[in-house]
């Protein structure tokens, strides 16, 4: 099956971008990554056959990629111009995605920006459930450890230093 991904891999990079790179992931898919365009495609094996999950998302500052925006099921035996407008109809969503949700990058801009908004204040940290925490005193569980490991010490000590003749 990843002899059969990676030739379709092959195709399509060449058919979407000039420059592009083609590697294998850990899941046993290959993913294209396209730098000048900031996209990458994604082929993984479904389990059926001649079926791949292609997904779609963008890399972002560093070459890190980001989480698929969005995937769908192909059938690999169609032709190499179906699955590459299939890729495109996903990269145009990835684009169309990045723009109204993330809108550009920040890096570059500016630090006093007029239009920039304010974060939202945190909300107070959530009680635990369970017992109620009264103080940050020591519990008698914990004095009560100390006192058997000074004790357990004690013993040591007294059996090592306090015998007669030493």
């Amino acid at each position: 099956m990843y002899a059969q991904l990676r030739e379709t891999a092959d195709e399509l990079a060449g058919i979407l971008w000039r420059e592009h790179t083609v590697y294998r992931e850990r899941g046993g898919g290959v993913v294209i990554r396209g730098e000048h365009v900031r996209r990458w495609i994604s082929l993984a094996p479904t389990g059926g056959k001649d079926r791949a999950l292609l997904r779609a998302g963008r890399l972002l500052d560093g070459g890190t990629t980001a989480p698929a925006r969005s995937e769908i099921i192909v059938d690999l035996t169609a032709g190499t111009a179906e699955l590459a407008t299939i890729c495109r109809r996903l990269l145009a969503d990835v684009a169309a995605g990045a723009d109204t949700a993330h809108g550009p990058s920040r890096a570059g801009r500016p630090e006093g920006r007029s239009g920039k908004r304010a974060k939202p204040e945190r909300a107070a940290r959530a009680a635990r459930p369970g017992r109620p925490r009264t103080s940050r005193h020591t519990s008698f569980g914990s004095w009560f450890v100390l006192l058997c490991v000074a004790g357990v010490l004690g013993v040591w000590l007294y059996s090592v230093f306090g015998r007669s003749g030493y």
